[in-house]
């Protein structure tokens, strides 16, 4: 299956690959969101998935499909010689934009082989969710606008200004709106916070994100330690070293 959202780049590899005796399409796909639904219906053996679209990218589409949905990846990109240099690392092959027929075929019998050993296949599907990591981390992103979530057979696209906190538990991410709605998501803390913007959200420890716009009142306690109440009820502590910057940050005129 294809997924980009550019229609001239899909129409042109979806041409390529109707090409290839050997191939066939069972889908295309214009956002990433689409894509999930489509590799968890039709069961693909490859996606070409592009790194860049909306809202749902292609590195989201692997973060957000079940690890069992996984298919054997070729993602399409136009990101600069760090990323290609991280998905080499991890083994994971890549098209870059304007894709060349001869490169597609070389990409396509690569994930043959992973295909034809089921030992093979299963290392390549580890190193792409590592490699997904890798890309992140080396390349540099926009801020985000919204958050995309899996619930059940949905993606909910989650606006940042309606989040109040965010709270790591482990590998797990547990979002809190402004409503009291609440979602989770597998992410690093580190790696979501360089995404969103440093004047709306501040930390309150180490595996704790809060909303600025959201701080209802802020209650001192001995030892120069503060809890922090948000608009919508939740109240979280404040460790001793940000407790030093919410009080420059928050209580000073």
């Amino acid at each position: 299956m294809i997924a980009d959202d550019e229609r001239p780049a899909r129409l042109f590899l979806a041409a390529m690959l109707r090409g290839f005796s050997d191939v066939a399409v069972v889908g295309e796909a214009d956002n990433g969101a689409e894509a999930i639904q489509l590799i968890e219906r039709e069961k693909p053996d490859v996606a070409l998935l592009d790194v860049q679209m909306p809202e749902v990218d292609g590195l989201s589409v692997v973060r957000l499909l079940r690890r069992r949905s996984l298919p054997l990846v070729i993602f399409v990109t136009a990101y600069d010689e760090h990323a290609v240099t991280a998905f080499e690392m991890n083994a994971v092959d890549y098209l870059t934009k304007p894709v060349a027929e001869s490169r597609l075929r070389e990409a396509l019998r690569r994930t043959r082989e992973h295909l034809e050993r089921q030992e093979a296949r299963e290392s390549a599907v580890a190193h792409l969710v590592k490699a997904v990591s890798s890309v992140e981390r080396a390349t540099p992103v926009p801020r985000l606008d919204r958050i995309p979530v899996r619930q059940k057979q949905d993606i909910v696209l989650i606006p940042v200004q309606q989040i109040s906190s965010i709270v790591a538990e482990g590998e797990l991410l547990h979002l809190t709106t402004s409503r009291r709605e609440q979602y989770t998501i597998t992410y690093g803390l580190t790696h979501l916070e360089a995404r969103l913007d440093p004047g709306r959200f501040i930390r309150l420890g180490r595996g704790v994100l809060v909303n600025v716009d959201d701080i209802d009142r802020v209650t001192p306690l001995p030892g120069g330690l503060y809890t922090v109440t948000l608009r919508n009820g939740e109240q979280l502590d404040v460790s001793r070293i940000q407790s030093r910057l919410i009080r420059r940050r928050l209580l000073q005129l």
